[in-house]
């Protein structure tokens, strides 16, 4: 069965860096583009970064555009995303999502049909 899973989390400090990773389980996700999202108590769904199967371009949300870097290897088909200069607003459940999308609709979570459980990642003051 395909799935996603996400690695990685935990508590830091503010300004600290910590870096996620999403590991495709089946061959379903070699030519799909992926992408993070995240979720904090209370609050809405946020696109934070996603990248382009075809060619590996990249988008940011306006809050992690800067700071969060998304990358991939596509011979282990494994996504990373390295957030630097954290804050406690970042503070949030981290999802990687699947999407057969290449472009800029990947910053809407409507485009992606495969989800991971999420990770947790705690940024204190």
């Amino acid at each position: 069965q395909a799935r996603l899973e996400e690695s990685g989390g935990g508590l830091v400090q503010s300004g600290d860096s910590l870096k996620l990773t999403c590991a495709g389980s089946a061959q379903n996700f070699i030519n799909r583009s992926r992408g993070w999202f995240r979720q904090a108590p209370g609050k809405e769904q946020e696109f934070v970064a996603s990248i382009a199967w075809h060619d590996d371009t990249t988008y940011y949300g306006d809050s992690t555009k800067g700071r969060f870097t998304i990358s991939r290897d596509k011979t282990t088909n494994t996504v990373y995303l390295q957030m630097d200069s954290l804050r406690p607003e970042d503070t949030a459940v981290y999802y990687c999502a699947a999407s057969p999308n290449r472009d800029r609709s990947l910053i809407k979570a409507s485009s992606y049909d495969y989800w991971g459980r999420g990770a947790q990642v705690t940024v204190s003051s």
